[in-house]
């Protein structure tokens, strides 16, 4: 079956949309599928992954509402930071796939407050979480999983009582010689870097909270997510709009050119301009704002960063009774390096004064305001013809001129 364009672009929206719902709804697996490359494969009939990628079969991925597709990105993902792929061994392949899919649909199952519906499909009904003996997987490993286990003889499906399986796992490290994702040699690499991944994400939506332990892995992470204010999709959908006619093009090129023979349709990005760069953005950090709020503002800057996939720059400021000195970054981790200042009274002029006084020589492109409103606004004249967006986390203020959008905290 070829594929036409029309339906090319569809596949590609579809799985874009996803991750930002992700990014979202549930940081945590959103800022890890950052890391995938994706692949829609006739010769995989339902979903997969190798560690590398996450395939789609073009009629599965047809079939899926968004919120299964979402299930189906938050279990591949988390097959690979969890490193089943690489942990089969000698382990019966049937036997541990149950397994390994039982630890993650429960991990699954407790980031969505225990809804069952959250880890169902139409097809195929409940999928499997529970444990053998009648606890949630996400209290295992998948080996502690596969030592509960009966033994089954191949080819038999597993007791009704388990709960449903769709996953394809011939693609992991160990299924087969021809099929092991590329990984081989690269398997200790891949550990090593999909650890500093996940410490990374655990780091970015625990802002400001210094009781981090990872020991615990996608448990852990779920009481992290509690700490984090996730953004809205609003705002972004205006940040797109904002930047639209300077930042890069969708292309259906494949973004990493090792796999130039595969049919990858998540889009890499065609250049008009090298990138957006220079946004400012400025934190309101005076004495009104939570810290909650201001955790919120470095998750939204997080989130913008990732919804244009390293093509966006900025620089970041605080404001309270003074404008600190604009500091730049192009990733997540400079951003997180850099540390919120303030706690005094503010004023928005204080903002334009400092733009007209130290940035005539390098103006930025757009000015992005995080805060609550409580000022009083200077005149659009001060803002120079420079695109300004107001990020409000109340519903009580409206500036006067400027694009508004509202976060909620």
């Amino acid at each position: 079956m070829v594929l036409s364009n029309e339906k090319k672009k569809e596949y590609v929206k579809r799985l874009v949309m996803s991750r930002m719902r992700l990014l979202i709804n549930n940081g945590f697996y959103g800022l890890l599928l950052m890391h995938m490359i994706y692949s829609i494969d006739e010769n995989c009939e339902t979903a997969a992954t190798d560690g590398h990628r996450i395939f789609f079969g073009p009629k599965f991925l047809d079939e899926l509402s968004d919120s299964e597709l979402d299930f189906i990105m938050m279990h591949e993902i988390l097959h690979v930071v969890l490193q089943h792929c690489m942990r089969q061994g000698d382990y019966d392949s049937e036997q541990f796939n149950i397994a390994c899919d039982i630890v993650v649909n429960s991990n699954i199952l407790l980031s969505n407050n225990m809804n069952r519906n959250s880890i169902k499909l139409r097809k195929y009904g409940e999928s499997m979480h529970i444990a053998p003996d009648g606890k949630e997987g996400y209290e295992y490993t998948a080996e502690q999983i596969y030592a509960m286990l009966p033994p089954m003889p191949k080819g038999k499906t597993p007791k009704p009582s388990l709960g449903a399986s769709w996953d394809d796992h011939t693609r992991w490290s160990g299924s087969s010689e021809e099929n092991n994702g590329g990984f081989g040699g690269e398997n200790e690499y891949l550990r090593e870097q999909w650890e500093k991944w996940l410490i990374d994400v655990c780091e970015v939506i625990s802002i400001r909270d210094s009781t981090k332990s990872f020991g615990g892995g996608p448990v852990l992470a779920q009481r992290i997510l509690k700490q984090i204010r996730k953004g809205q999709i609003d705002w972004r959908e205006i940040l797109n709009n904002f930047v639209q006619e300077e930042i890069t093009d969708y292309s259906f090129t494949p973004p990493d050119r090792r796999f130039d023979d595969s049919p990858f349709f998540l889009p890499d990005y065609n250049e008009k301009e090298e990138s957006i760069g220079n946004i400012w953005f400025v934190i309101d950090t005076s004495g009104s704002i939570s810290d909650d709020a201001i955790k919120a503002a470095y998750s939204e800057i997080c989130s913008a960063i990732d919804q244009f996939n390293g093509k966006l720059s900025g620089i970041l400021s605080f404001t309270e009774s003074y404008v600190t000195d604009p500091v730049p970054f192009s990733s997540v981790d400079e951003l997180m390096s850099i540390k919120p200042v303030g706690g005094g009274g503010n004023d928005f002029s204080d903002i334009f004064r400092y733009m007209k006084n130290h940035m005539l020589n390098e103006l930025p492109s757009q000015i992005i305001i995080i805060t609550d409103g409580y000022d009083s606004f200077p005149p659009e004249e001060a803002a120079m013809e420079i695109p300004v967006l107001w990020l409000l986390n109340n519903k009580n203020v409206d500036p006067p001129w400027g694009k508004i959008a509202r976060i909620v905290v």
